[in-house]
């Protein structure tokens, strides 16, 4: 071994153990019970770990172990899906029921009229938080979207954003019927396999062949009741990973499209469309200001990122891309305050390798703000949801409530938060253990729809 090896190999230990540390510290400050960093800066990986996997077996927590990326797999459908619209088996701007003849939606306009951009930008109308469990056979999408039908629209086609979980079972399908083959094995084919990923899987039995880390609830956080999403909702939200696959991932798209080894994934073109401003966030302060078509797009201090975010049941996922500097970072939590954590790492690591730091969340003004409660004050439906907004002598307040259907899905309990005023139609919002204030933003489409929009869903003022 070289000096100059020798000393690269003393950085490198000397930068993982600094980072470690962080981790260590952050995440028991934020009571996450157990997390995995990666960081890709130039072509250099550092990955880390802290913490417990399990609490109740107390298994420890490594970077070779399994976390739920959740809706970080959304991006890796949509990647899958932009290979095809290279190949000419899919076609961004053409109706999808010309793939999928069977389709039954909501209502006619949007059976016939939406397209794989509005599904990737999360602007069909689609109501996106229907979780049905269709069983665990290969056939499980198929029978997820027949269900789509009795659910009803929350907004005309493409006239707003709202973030749509149901669009992407239905894109695997479309994927499974142009390919002939089954959703989990295209993402082997596509995906996992090209990329050289050893320790990314779809099925929880594929997940028990390593060390996988289980999501925890509550203070002190207790294993979740339940260990993941139900098969039906896999292209949303299902693949299990580690930090250095999902930066192998991620490095692909740095390197618009390309493998490690010279594989083309994806072309140069459609690399750059998935990171290109669709659509515009009614919400722009809690994941991003634009929607690409799968990628989240934000600006730190006039520098453009994209990414995504993901959630299942006790688990929290994060994965940010600054391509002028030619980083990308991932963070896997599993209970705690992911997003508090989340924002203290992060805002180091940019700050120190690249010079911009994560933005300060928004809060309340801090001084009187008009706004009439008399527009606000009501009920706001959507599929998965219940939420009342009313005047308590003077402060709004904010009922959410599960629909029947899913009030005993562990992470869907009622909540009741205040509304403390930003500026007239924007409000934030705390909830129980987390740090940071959440936005909640009342918006009026053109045709005198009300909408209230909180954590990246429009949902319409019922009454």
């Amino acid at each position: 071994m070289t000096e100059s090896t020798t000393a690269e190999s003393t950085t490198a230990e000397s930068t993982t153990g600094r980072w470690r540390s962080r981790l260590a510290e952050l995440a028991a400050e934020h009571g996450v019970p157990g997390a995995s960093l990666g960081i890709l800066h130039r072509g250099e990986l550092t990955e880390t770990a802290t913490g417990l996997a399990n609490v109740a077996a107390r298994i420890e927590a490594t970077t070779d172990t399994l976390w739920q990326i959740g809706s970080i797999t959304k991006v890796w459908t949509a990647t899958v899906a932009m290979a095809l619209v290279d190949e000419g088996l899919l076609d961004l701007d053409a109706p999808i029921v010309t793939a999928l003849p069977e389709l039954r939606l909501a209502d006619d306009a949007l059976t016939k009229g939406v397209t794989l951009r509005h599904l990737l930008s999360h602007t069909s109308g689609i109501d996106g938080d229907v979780f049905d469990d269709t069983g665990r056979g290969d056939d499980c999408l198929e029978k997820y979207v027949a269900l789509l039908d009795g659910v009803a629209a929350i907004h005309p086609l493409g006239a707003t954003m709202s973030y749509c979980n149901s669009g992407f079972p239905l894109l695997g399908l479309i994927q499974e019927r142009v390919t002939g083959v089954q959703w989990d094995e295209l993402m082997r084919r596509r995906l996992f396999e090209p990329l050289g990923l050893t320790h990314t899987v779809t099925l929880p039995e594929e997940a028990l062949r390593f060390r996988a880390a289980a999501g925890h609830l509550g203070d002190p956080p207790q294993v979740a009741p339940q260990w993941g999403l139900p098969r039906s909702v896999a292209p949303a939200g299902l693949i299990c990973s580690t930090v250095a696959d999902v930066l192998a991932f991620a490095k692909m798209h740095l390197d618009d499209g390309l493998a490690a080894d010279g594989t083309r994934i994806l072309s140069e073109r459609s690399a750059a469309a998935m990171r290109a401003p669709q659509v515009r966030l009614p919400d722009p302060y809690l994941l991003g200001d634009a929607w690409g078509l799968g990628w989240v797009l934000s600006g730190w201090a006039g520098r453009r990122l994209y990414g995504h975010d993901g959630n299942t049941i006790g688990q929290s996922a994060y994965l940010r891309i600054l391509p002028d500097e030619e980083l990308a970072v991932c963070l896997l939590t599993n209970g705690g305050d992911g997003m508090g954590l989340y924002r203290d790492l992060f805002s180091e690591i940019f700050t120190e390798l690249a010079g911009v730091a994560v933005p300060e969340p928004i809060g309340p003004a801090g001084h009187p703000v008009a706004y009439d409660p008399a527009e606000l004050v009501g009920v706001y439906r959507r599929a998965s949801t219940h939420t009342e907004v009313v005047d308590r002598d003077g402060t709004l307040v904010m009922r959410i409530r599960p629909a029947d259907a899913y009030a005993d899905l562990a992470g869907h309990e009622e909540v009741e938060c205040e509304l403390h005023p930003v500026e007239p139609g924007l409000f934030v919002t705390h909830r129980e253990g987390m740090k940071d204030w959440i936005p909640v933003v009342f918006y009026t489409l053109p045709d005198g729809a009300r909408y209230l929009h909180h954590g990246g869903r429009a949902t319409p003022k019922a009454s």
